[in-house]
């Protein structure tokens, strides 16, 4: 089997290390910073910005070991890898932020009842500025090693980082309209507004998180270029029943060459690995297993495309 250079691939880790790190380091310079506006500040919706911050730290923690784990070579017991520790950290994130944002809904209910002015609120956008400044930077950086690696965790990581940049200028404009127009139902309706589109986020990483341990297919625009790379080599007929799967920052495939009936094994094992050899060029870290056919042989073949 083809696999990527031993080099390459301790590139990719290493990649996906430095960024886990590096979110997990700046999530806990801005759960602090937040922390300090909401005490001065006393708004709803910097509180809600911290909690987001805070799940963030949680989640990045999660995440730094759940690619410390899917990247553990294959072993006895694990001969296809770890890969799937990735989804299963991400299942455990999206439960942990869905429940913290319902928290942050009661919180908000209990404002709406009961409003409070918001305090110095120029303090709560300077550290606002500031969080979006280094919060895209951040996603900015997860977005590269995410087109090198395919990583699952650094992608849910990357959708935290990115829902935070609207976050925190959400609450800008919330904590604007609190202090200089004196509208205090503002802050509860932003901070309601932030748990709405948290708990979404936590849907979107649990549904990607499910479809990975499910083995659902690739996106089908991944499935037609796999196919297509196959068909380019002049000597495979026909491409039948691809199969393919993710776990964590691995893909596997699975499918069937259609060759000229007379072409010696040697020959066909030969193509075999060429056509290996060009799947795992555009999508790097794949695992490419390749069953030869003869043409023309009729043999039940998988119902679906």
């Amino acid at each position: 089997m083809i696999t990527v250079a031993a080099n390459d691939s301790r590139d990719r880790a290493k990649l996906m290390r430095r960024a886990a790190l590096a979110a997990v380091a700046i999530s806990a310079v801005l759960v602090l910073l937040k922390a300090a506006a909401y005490v001065v500040t006393r708004s709803v919706a910097v509180m809600t910005s911290l909690a987001d911050s805070a799940l963030d730290l949680f989640a990045s923690s999660i995440n730094l070991f759940a690619i410390r784990e899917a990247l553990t070579p294959a072993d006895r017991e694990h001969r296809f890898g770890h890969g799937k520790a990735e989804p299963l950290a991400g299942l455990g994130q999206s439960t942990f932020i869905a429940g913290s944002a319902l928290f942050l809904l009661f919180e908000v209910g209990n404002r709406l009842i009961n409003p409070q002015p918001v305090e110095r609120g120029a303090i709560g956008i300077a550290v606002m500025v500031f969080s979006i400044v280094v919060t895209i930077a951040l996603v900015a950086y997860q977005r590269r090693v995410i087109r090198e690696t395919r990583s699952m965790a650094i992608t849910a990581d990357s959708l935290h980082y990115f829902s935070d940049v609207l976050v925190n200028g959400s609450v800008i404009v919330a904590l604007l309209l609190a202090t200089h127009l004196g509208w205090r139902f503002v802050d509860p309706l932003f901070g309601a507004g932030i748990a709405a589109y948290i708990l979404f986020t936590a849907w979107k990483i649990a549904r990607g998180a499910f479809d990975m341990l499910m083995d659902r297919e690739l996106p089908d625009a991944e499935r037609a270029r796999i196919r297509a790379l196959a068909l380019a080599n002049p000597k495979v007929r026909a491409v039948h029943d691809l199969r393919t799967r993710g776990a964590g920052p691995k893909s596997f495939v699975q499918l069937h060459l259609e060759m000229d009936a007379g072409m010696s094994l040697i020959e066909a094992h030969k193509v075999s690995d060429d056509v290996e050899r060009t799947i795992v060029g555009e999508f790097p870290g794949a695992e490419v297993i390749i069953h030869q056919d003869p043409e023309g042989i009729d043999e039940p073949r998988a119902t679906f495309a």
